[in-house]
């Protein structure tokens, strides 16, 4: 069995190399658009998985960087360009929340340690005010580098899964890494006592909470305004 964990482009690599042994992949986008099931509940072939739907909730990240910063009218988005069909999905819905806010917004890619770096600089260049981190397995493999440069920065951000936040990143709103995770390893465990993919629906992680850190709050010299702490379902101090 294979497991191609962390995104679209693993999903689609182990799609592409196999149509015979089983894969278990975990994808923020819709695997139906992406190519790699026939459908949710009857996926077909020898591929199943977990989904996120991270993609449809950066729109709304955005919305709740602005409600805590509101004077940001220079908004930053970390992509990787590596990983395209995250990247545009993503980019193209938070152009459309920028644009409905009138908002100004600048995309700043990066593939690797060295291009996060030279991202940061680029985005105090544009001197953005705020900053969206895509969802990405290499952005969250280098969290505490992230996480260092926008409190270096004094850029408040917002991230995808809490992992960032208990880094000391300011906050977050998505799904559960590790519920996504542990999803996937049962469907793996089903595999190998000889369940077959086409058989196993893709389960969807439904459930999304905000995480607010309030002692980078404080170190960036915000006020968590009780509307948005008081909608947070957790609270790091």
């Amino acid at each position: 069995m294979i497991a191609a964990i962390g995104g679209a482009p693993q999903a689609v690599a182990a799609k592409a190399a196999t149509a015979t042994i089983p894969i278990v992949f975990t994808v923020g986008l819709d695997p139906v658009q992406l190519g790699l099931v026939a459908s949710l509940n009857r996926p077909g072939g020898n591929i199943t998985g977990v989904t996120s739907l991270t993609g449809e909730l950066a729109a709304k990240r955005l919305n709740l960087l602005h409600e805590l910063v509101p004077t940001a009218a220079v908004v930053a988005v970390l992509v990787n360009p590596s990983n395209p069909a995250t990247t545009e999905a993503e980019t193209r819905s938070l152009r459309d929340a920028a644009r409905s806010r009138g908002l100004q917004m600048h995309v700043l890619g990066a593939s690797n340690e060295s291009e996060i770096d030279a991202a940061f600089r680029t985005l105090v260049e544009f001197r953005a005010g705020a900053l969206v981190v895509v969802g990405d397995p290499l952005f969250e493999s280098r969290r505490d580098q992230i996480v260092a440069l926008a409190a270096r920065d004094v850029v408040p951000a917002i991230y995808i899964w809490r992992e960032f936040v208990e880094a000391g990143g300011l906050m977050s709103y998505g799904t559960d890494l590790a519920d996504t995770m542990r999803q996937a390893g049962v469907l793996a465990g089903k595999i190998l006592k000889g369940a077959k993919p086409a058989d196993l629906p893709v389960q969807q992680v439904v459930k999304v909470g905000l995480v607010i850190n309030l002692k980078t709050a404080e170190m960036l010299g915000l006020v968590i305004p009780l509307t948005l702490s008081g909608r947070a379902d957790e609270v790091i101090e």
